[in-house]
């Protein structure tokens, strides 16, 4: 992942992107299974963040 060219999302779009609560997207950050960036005191999860947890949820249910 290059940061000058990731894509950030708000906590919306990684609700809709993972079918989701609000509260759920706060927990997966609090517990470090998203990485996220506070820019302006503004919440921002990169695209790539959400990819590999995807991923990693499907390599444990494997």
């Amino acid at each position: 992942m290059t940061t000058a060219t990731a894509e950030l999302l708000t906590v919306p779009d990684v609700m809709a992107r993972l079918k989701v609560g609000r509260s759920k997207v706060y927990d997966l950050i609090r517990t470090h299974r998203l990485v996220s960036i506070k820019v302006d005191g503004c919440r921002r999860i990169p695209a790539d963040s959400v990819g590999d947890f995807i991923r990693r949820q499907i390599e444990r249910a494997a």
